[in-house]
C-alpha cells in the first residue's frame, strides 16, 4: 500500500541527503527505519509505565521499604565485602 507524506523542506533535504550519503538507498528505506525507531521507543515507554504504575502500587500496598533501610543494608554488605578482600 503507498502512501504519499509531505516531509516539508527541511526533512525533505534531510532525506536526500541520507540517501545521496549512501546510508540508505531511497527516502521509504529511511521513513521505515525511522518508524522502527519510534515503535521501539513507544514499547519501551509502554513498559517503562506499566513498571511505574507496578511501582505505585507497591508503595500503594505497602511493599516498599523506607530508603535510609535500603542504604544501610546495602552500605553494610558493601563494607563487608570490602572486608572480605583486604579494601579496608
Amino acid at each position: 500500500m503507498a502512501t504519499s507524506v509531505y516531509l516539508g523542506a527541511h526533512f525533505e533535504n534531510f532525506a536526500a541527503q541520507m540517501v545521496q550519503s549512501g546510508r540508505y538507498n531511497n527516502t521509504s528505506e529511511l521513513v521505515r527505519e525511522g518508524l522502527r525507531i519510534i515503535e521501539e521507543r513507544e514499547r519501551r515507554l509502554a513498559s517503562l509505565d506499566t513498571r511505574l504504575e507496578r511501582s505505585r502500587a507497591d508503595v500503594k500496598a505497602g511493599r516498599v521499604k523506607p530508603a535510609e533501610q535500603v542504604f544501610d543494608r546495602l552500605e553494610a554488605e558493601y563494607s563487608r565485602m570490602a572486608e572480605e578482600r583486604g579494601d579496608l
